[in-house]
């Protein structure tokens, strides 16, 4: 089956449940039970309708994002063909692969270099060097090709920059960076893994080098799963590359919704002015911040062909506490005067439909005990919202897992997990709001990254 095939099969999955989800909601009238025939304003009382409204068009909040994911899903092929390279890998610019880590999984990180490494080689990638990032030393193996960077403990940014900000800062000093300013950056996290197909996209990507910006996608179901509920949970992410994403950077060539903080291709001179030095409001969620200041000061993004490999949070609390800092750094970042109003008001908008959640999931109970009439645009809307965030589970499972290595039977069971998942990310996704409202703001948690701990303990 080609991707053209796979990809109207998905589009023709996509309307189905779009259609199903607004005739048994009442998105779609079709008779009149679908009709909602209470007077509130008799039957409720003022202040208990005026709430009710309310709550119900603050589903509209997550309107612009949810566009934003059906256009990419439908618009651009989502099964693409593996890359295939439109130049060669001996004319590409130097490339560094900077990995910043703690140094808690020393482990981890040697074993990911050398699979990174050996991947860039089998692909063809000859002018690149693996840079570790670390606060503790991980004492890696001498390699012309590897070059650790320990951070000092002394060292302190302009701003008094923190975490990880506080590292890749420390990489761009005079006396550290040893990259021209036509050299490129492949940010990754620790346990981030290359695969031929996002070396063939970088190379492609920095050898056309219109944008100092890119990303692409990643997934997280791959080798071996260890903690499904979390990995089913982030399918949802998986769509979220795929969609918008991808819509915002293909299109619009900018970071309207911010990105991730992993599989960040950066051009050195873009880096060094942008810089990571963006004092302790943007060290929480230093790559969204990032971002948003990239975007402030006119530099363009593009999407990057080809995926990476990640895995989701070993527990449920690591995948909390990961969703509260989420939650605490865009925050910080959409309340920071060092971002103009009109490059982070659609992360602004995104981010309150996050925080505001507690709020719009109770209408599932609320619309049922007392139903509202609407208007039949709005009951129509929010039916399209709800499908298509139901979707994006279904469409990141069957994106992230192989129909060849589970089986058909295997597969179906991912695709159904997912949605049987949604009630309990719901509550997880609550919990941190709440947590994250009340909570310290400016805290870096680091999940476990390392599945061989795991296995000793």
């Amino acid at each position: 089956m080609n991707s053209t095939t796979k990809h109207l099969l998905h589009c023709t999955l996509l309307i189905t449940v779009i259609v199903t989800f607004e005739v048994f909601s009442g998105g779609i009238k079709i008779d009149e039970n679908s009709f909602t025939l209470v007077d509130p304003w008799t039957e409720y009382g003022q202040l208990a309708t005026v709430l009710l409204y309310l709550l119900r068009f603050l589903t509209l909040l997550t309107l612009p994002q949810v566009l934003f994911n059906f256009c990419g899903l439908v618009f651009y092929n989502a099964f693409p063909e593996k890359v295939v390279l439109k130049g060669s890998p001996l004319l590409a610019p130097f490339i560094c692969i900077r990995v910043v880590t703690r140094g808690d999984f020393p482990d981890l990180v040697k074993t990911n270099v050398l699979r990174n490494m050996n991947t860039c080689l089998d692909t063809g990638l000859e002018n690149f060097l693996i840079e570790v990032v670390t606060d503790k030393a991980v004492n890696l193996s001498q390699h012309r090709r590897i070059r650790e960077i320990v951070v000092p403990k002394e060292y302190k940014t302009r701003t008094g920059a923190l975490f990880k900000s506080r590292a890749l800062q420390y990489c761009l000093e005079d006396n550290v960076n040893v990259l021209n300013d036509s050299d490129w950056i492949v940010h990754l996290d620790e346990e981030t893994l290359l695969t031929e197909n996002s070396v063939r996209g970088i190379i492609n990507f920095v050898l056309d080098g219109k944008h100092p910006f890119g990303q692409g996608l990643i997934t997280y179901a791959n080798e071996n799963v260890v903690n499904w509920l979390t990995t089913l949970a982030d399918s949802f992410r998986v769509s979220d590359d795929m969609g918008k994403l991808r819509l915002q950077f293909k299109l619009f060539h900018k970071p309207l919704f911010s990105w991730k903080g992993s599989y960040v291709v950066t051009q050195v001179s873009a880096e060094r002015s942008v810089s990571f030095d963006n004092g302790i409001d943007g060290s929480v969620a230093e790559d969204c911040f990032f971002a948003m200041r990239a975007f402030s000061q006119g530099y363009t993004f593009n999407f990057i062909e080809g995926e990476m490999y990640e895995k989701s949070p070993f527990t449920l609390l690591d995948f909390l506490q990961q969703r509260k800092r989420w939650l605490q750094g865009i925050l910080l970042v959409v309340h920071s005067k060092m971002i103009p109003f009109k490059h982070k008001l659609l992360l602004g908008i995104s981010v309150y439909s996050w925080v505001t959640m507690p709020l719009s999931t109770s209408n599932i109970i609320f619309a049922a005990l007392y139903p509202i009439p609407c208007p039949n645009l709005v009951d129509f809307v929010c039916a399209f919202i709800a499908a298509i965030n139901i979707y994006m589970y279904v469409f990141g499972v069957i994106k992230s897992f192989s129909l060849y290595r589970f089986g058909l039977l295997r597969f179906l069971a991912c695709v159904l997990g997912a949605v049987c998942t949604i009630p309990v990310n719901v509550v997880i996704e609550n919990v941190a709001v709440i947590w994250g409202l009340v909570g310290k703001k400016h805290k870096f948690y680091v999940v476990q990254k390392d599945v061989r701990v795991l296995e000793t303990v």
